[in-house]
């Protein structure tokens, strides 16, 4: 079953066409993967997925994006929407603030106040987010006083606190060591349990462990789409398999 759907989409910064015509489904509780070389496309069309390219200025898009069958451009509003689609990025951004209050913040923008709510809200995400167990005695101290890993770790369990159904993750793992990257996999492949995920990386054995479709952007264009396993062994495109076998990129 597919929980977002793309037709026809293209972007422009300006006169520059970042994206060309993209068709692609995602579909709910996998884990989509979009590899590439740099500069091909693939986070752009992962901001676009929660419109964080509204916030650019010149930016124009034409074409649909669909989530649950109604278009994130004309039948969202964009609150709502980024509520739904959660999004990580590259390197780990925790508030200057506690552990707690860095959990807490979105569900108190959208209207929970209740301590015993709060707590339990906090509680349930840290432990989705395999953290519960390394901070749960030093919830009130400086989320910056966590490692690099834990940090990253405490920003999906900060997206997960408002209960999102798709989690957007911008390389999460570039910036981390081997240790804290095999966690967060592992986090990954828990995850799309409950949530639909689709990630960028630049590490394409990265991709060929925690997906289940992948999709294979170059400039502007997605070249090539579907199962993982597919993808990296019997690629259709011959562009796909000279990236994968590592002959440019």
């Amino acid at each position: 079953m597919n929980k977002i759907e793309v037709h026809d989409l293209n972007l422009f910064y300006g006169d520059f066409q970042a994206l060309k015509n993209i068709n692609m489904n995602i579909e709910v509780n996998k884990v989509t993967a979009l590899i590439g070389p740099s500069g091909c496309g693939k986070s752009t069309f992962l901001r676009t997925i929660n419109r964080m390219n509204d916030l650019i200025n010149g930016v124009s898009i034409t074409g649909d994006v669909l989530m649950d069958g109604k278009n994130i451009y004309k039948d969202y509003d964009v609150i709502d929407l980024r509520k739904r689609v959660g999004m990580v990025f590259q390197k780990p951004n925790p508030f200057p603030m506690s552990v707690y209050d860095n959990i807490a913040y979105g569900p108190r923008i959208h209207g929970i106040k209740n301590k015993y709510e709060l707590d339990a809200v906090v509680e349930r995400s840290l432990k989705a987010a395999a953290l519960w167990d390394e901070v749960n005695d030093r919830l009130k101290k400086s989320a910056l006083g966590l490692s690099g890993g834990q940090q990253q770790r405490l920003c999906i369990a900060r997206v997960l606190a408002v209960e999102p159904e798709v989690v957007l993750m911008d390389e999460p793992t570039a910036s981390l060591d081997p240790i804290s990257t095999s966690k967060i996999e592992d986090l990954i492949d828990h995850l799309k349990e409950k949530y639909t995920i689709v990630i960028v990386t630049h590490n394409m054995q990265q991709a060929a462990r925690i997906s289940d479709y992948t999709a294979f952007f170059l400039m502007g264009e997605m070249i090539e789409w579907g199962l993982t396993e597919k993808l990296f062994y019997k690629p259709e495109d011959k562009r796909t398999e000279d990236y994968i076998t590592g002959r440019f990129g």
